[in-house]
Order: structure tokens, then sequence, then C-alpha cells
């Protein structure tokens, strides 16, 4: 009965991951920022969506896992803009580190072990389950910011380069949507909604 005391209390929790609120911004709500609830299901979805694309073997349950997982830390330790100035990111690694002990640790020991090795697998993107995740992770916002005249990237003057960069997962793990991911930084620039830098 204490395990399932503290699963409840993970749980119940979690719901806090729905005030976390995202640069992102959602068009066919009035164009309210996104929660990071929202956004750990979309890019599940978006990870089912498109696994085939996958040049590797992943496993598709353990992407997803990682996936619902990755950004339950912003509860204590916020979300950071993808393209903050590095000054802005100073001690995040260890208010993340900290959140995922506080709130992986609410779970039974075995349990509060599993989900932890999985966050911190994610987060390293090492092996081809967790690479794939990042991508998904990298290409939804990319998606979004094309349907929505740029996003946060033209509110706040974000370079070429930059998401050249963060996408970067893609190029040798799914091909076919690196070159797709190319093709939509190079209209978003002659759009104006992207410096080309």
């Amino acid at each position: 009965m204490q395990d399932l005391q503290q699963q409840l209390g993970f749980i119940l929790e979690l719901d806090k991951l729905k005030a976390v609120y995202r640069q992102a911004l959602v068009k066919c709500d009035n164009n309210r920022f996104e929660n990071s609830a929202e956004h750990s299901w979309h890019i599940a979805m978006t990870a089912h969506t498109l696994k085939d694309y996958a040049q590797e073997p992943i496993d598709i349950g353990r992407v997803t896992l990682m996936l619902l997982l990755h950004d339950i830390v912003e509860i204590d330790a916020g979300d950071t803009f993808a393209f903050a100035e590095p000054h802005e990111l100073d001690g995040q690694e260890d208010k993340e580190l900290a959140a995922a002990n506080r709130i992986f640790g609410l779970l039974p020991e075995a349990q509060f072990n599993s989900v932890k090795q999985t966050w911190q697998e994610f987060e390293a993107a090492q092996t081809p389950d967790a690479r794939f995740a990042k991508a998904m992770d990298r290409i939804l916002p990319l998606l979004q910011n094309m349907q929505n005249g740029g996003g946060s990237w033209a509110r706040h003057n974000v370079k070429k380069s930059q998401v050249i960069r963060r996408n970067q997962y893609l190029e040798g793990l799914a091909p076919a949507l690196w070159e797709y991911a190319l093709e939509q930084i190079d209209i978003a620039v002659q759009k104006g909604w992207l410096r080309d830098a």
C-alpha cells in the first residue's frame, strides 16, 4: 500500500506540469502559450507518427517514455527557451537534476531509479532511442513555428544557424526529416522569420 501511495503522489504532482508555459504558441487556441504537459503529449505522438523515418532500430515504447518524462523536471526548474543566451542557462542543469531527484523520488525506490535513469539517457542523447527522442523534441517546435508565422523565432530574432544546430540530431538518424527541416528553415529565412546568419 505504501508503494501505491507514493505512486499516486507522483501522479498528482505531475498535474503541475500543466502550469509550466513554453514559448511555443497554440495557433488553434487564439495563439495562447503552450504548456509543457501538452508539449510532452504532442512530441510523443510525433515520435509514433514519424518512427518509420528512423534509420537505426529504435524502441518506440522507450522513446515515448523518454518524451513523456523529459520535461517533468520543469515543475521545479522551469522551462528554458531553446535559444536562450548561455548566461541565462547558468545553473539550469543543477536545478533540473535536483528536480529529477525530488519529483522522481516521490516514487518507490526501484521505480525512481528506473525513471531517473531513463530521463538521464534522454538528456545524454547517446543511444539511438534517446537521439530519436531528442530529434522529435526539436522538430515539433520547427513545425509549430512554421505554421505560426515564425512564432518564437520571429519574436526572439533567432538565427538560421541556431535552428540548424538544434535540429542536427535528425541528420544521420532520419535523413528524410533532416532534408525537410532544412527546406523549412530556408523558407523561414525567405519569409523573414529567421535571420540569415
